[in-house]
C-alpha cells in the first residue's frame, strides 16, 4: 500500500503525515499495522495486507497513542543501528581484510575492447566513446550485494543480535546476505516473492546451501519486504533487518550508499592510473538503486561527469508493464520513505514488471530522486527485449555473462554511443553475474543463440 497521498494508511480513513492521527472515522475498530520511519520522523505503512496485526478502538487519542508507541519503539531500534554504523563500519569493507580476501575488492575496472569497436564500427568516421565495465560481477556471491551485506551483518554482530533477516528479489542480496551470515555465524530467514522463486531457482538453492531460511511470500520482491518488515518489528530485541537497497527508513538508505559507495571510489582511483582523469560518463541500471548510487555517490560533486541511471521499460512504457519508477511515477511513501513510486490515483501501488527480476520495486531511492529533481542525474530506460540483445551482444563480443538487470544499462550503449565525442570515457557499472539468468535468456531467444 503506497502513502503517498496518505489516502489509504487505514481501511476507509486518512491519516495526517506530519501528527500522526486519524482524521476521519467510518467504522468503530481498524486494524493497525506497524509503523516505520521515514527519514525525519515522517510515517508510512510497511504492509499491503490487511491481516490484523493488532485490533483498537477507533478513539482518536488511543489510536494516536497507539501509533506513537509504535513509532517510538522502532524509532529507537533504528537510532541504536544509526550508532553502531557510526562507529567505525564505513571502511570495513572497502579497505579491510574482509574485503579484500573475502569479498574480492578491489573489482577491476575493465576496458571492453571488443564492445567498444563494435560501437565505433556502427558509426559512419568509424570513431566512438571508449568503453569499461565496472566488474561488480566478479564479487564473492556474483554481485555488488556483498559489498552491503557483509559490513551489514558486521553492525548486527556488534549491536549482540543473534538473528538476521533479509528480502530479496533476484536472489543476489538473499546470497550475499546468507554467505555474511554463515561467515560470522548468525542465523538467516530471506524473504522471496513466490513469482521471484520461479524465476531464479539456482539463487534459492545457493541460500539454502549457505544455511538460510528461505520463506516464500505471495508476489514478488515488493512483497516479500514487506513480510521481512513485519518479521523483524515481531523480534526487535534479537533480529535484525539486512536492508539490501537504498530505500526504507534512516538510517538504511544512508548505510547502503555508504557501503556500495566503494564502487564509485575504486572507479575514480582506477580511472586516474589507467587513463590519467575521470570518467566522462557513469552509466548504471536502476531498480531502488543500490549499484547506480555506489557508482554514482562518489561523483555528485564532479559536475562535468555525466550520470546517468536506466530503468526497465518492460514491455512498453504505455503498456503498464514497467518498472520505470523514475520515468513514470509520482511523489508518495512506501516502505518508510519518501521517493517516486509507481501508483494510481488512490495511492495504491502499481505492480513493476521487469524481465530483470531485481529492478521489480515500486520505488526507489530517495537520494536518486533528489538527483533527477536537482537535474545532476538523468534517466532513461530499456525495454526487456533490449536487455536480452545486450545480454546477448556482451556474451559474444567480451565472453562475459551479464546479470539482466545490468543488460539495461547496457542496452542504453546503442541510444548513448552515437551522441558522444570519439575517445570519450564511458564506465557501465556491471553489478551482477548472469548465469542465474541464462534459462530466461535462452528460453525467451532460443532461434539466435
Amino acid at each position: 500500500m503506497a502513502c503517498g497521498s496518505m489516502k489509504s494508511f487505514f481501511p476507509g480513513h486518512q491519516i495526517c503525515q506530519s501528527s500522526g492521527h486519524l482524521s476521519k472515522a467510518k467504522s468503530r475498530k481498524a486494524s493497525v499495522v506497524t509503523c516505520a520511519l521515514v527519514s525525519h520522523g515522517n510515517t508510512s505503512t510497511t504492509t499491503n495486507s490487511t491481516r490484523s496485526v493488532v485490533e483498537v478502538p477507533l478513539d482518536i487519542q488511543t489510536t494516536s497513542n497507539f501509533i506513537n508507541l509504535s513509532r517510538s519503539l522502532i524509532k529507537k531500534k533504528l537510532e541504536s543501528t544509526d550508532l553502531y554504523y557510526d562507529q567505525g563500519s564505513r571502511d570495513k569493507i572497502g579497505n579491510g581484510k574482509f574485503g579484500r580476501d573475502y569479498v574480492g575488492r578491489e573489482t577491476p575496472l575493465y576496458y571492453a575492447q571488443r564492445l567498444t569497436e563494435h560501437y565505433k564500427s556502427k558509426s559512419s568516421s568509424g570513431e566512438g566513446p571508449e568503453i569499461y565495465l565496472k566488474r561488480e560481477d566478479l564479487n564473492h556471491g556474483g554481485a555488488h550485494k556483498m559489498n552491503n551485506a557483509l559490513a551489514q551483518a558486521m553492525i548486527a554482530r556488534r549491536m549482540g543480535k543473534t538473528s538476521v533477516v533479509a528480502a530479496t528479489g533476484a536472489g543476489q542480496h538473499g546470497v550475499a546476505t546468507a554467505a555474511a551470515c554463515a561467515k560470522l555465524s548468525l542465523e538467516c530467514t530471506v524473504f522471496m516473492g513466490t513469482k521471484d522463486i520461479e524465476k531464479q531457482s539456482s539463487n534459492l538453492l545457493l541460500m539454502k546451501l549457505l544455511g538460510a531460511q528461505v520463506k516464500s511470500v505471495e508476489g514478488n520482491f515488493k512483497d516479500a519486504t514487506s513480510e521481512a518488515f513485519r518479521n523483524w518489528v515481531n523480534d526487535l530485541e534479537n533480529c535484525f533487518y539486512l536492508n539490501g537497497t537504498v530505500v526504507g527508513p534512516h538510517p538504511c538508505p544512508s548505510m547502503v550508499r555508504e557501503f556500495q559507495s566503494v564502487i564509485g571510489k575504486e572507479t575514480r582511483k582506477q580511472a586516474a592510473e589507467k587513463w590519467g582523469g575521470k570518467p566522462d560518463v557513469l552509466v548504471a541500471c536502476v531498480g531502488s538503486g543500490s549499484n547506480a548510487l555506489g557508482l554514482f555517490h562518489e561523483f555528485i560533486g564532479d559536475e562535468e561527469v555525466r550520470l546517468i541511471g536506466v530503468e526497465g521499460a518492460g514491455i512498453g512504457l504505455d503498456s503498464g508493464h514497467h518498472s520505470a519508477t523514475l520515468a513514470r511515477g509520482e511523489v508518495g511513501v512506501y516502505h518508510g520513505a519518501m521517493s517516486y513510486l509507481l501508483q494510481d490515483e488512490e495511492g495504491q501501488i502499481v505492480g513493476p514488471h521487469s524481465i530483470g527480476v531485481g529492478l521489480e520495486y515500486p520505488g526507489v531511492s530517495p537520494e536518486l530522486s533528489f538527483l533527477k529533481d536537482s537535474g545532476r542525474a538523468e534517466f532513461h530506460t530499456a525495454t526487456d527485449e533490449e536487455a536480452l540483445d545486450a545480454y546477448r551482444l556482451l556474451c559474444r563480443l567480451e565472453g562475459i555473462f551479464p546479470a539482466l538487470e545490468a543488460c539495461h544499462a547496457l542496452a542504453f550503449l546503442d541510444k548513448l554511443c552515437p551522441t558522444l565525442p570519439n575517445g570519450t570515457k564511458v564506465v557501465v557499472n556491471l553489478s551482477g553475474r548472469g548465469d542465474k539468468d541464462a534459462d530466461i535468456v535462452f528460453n525467451s531467444k532460443p532461434t539466435q543463440l
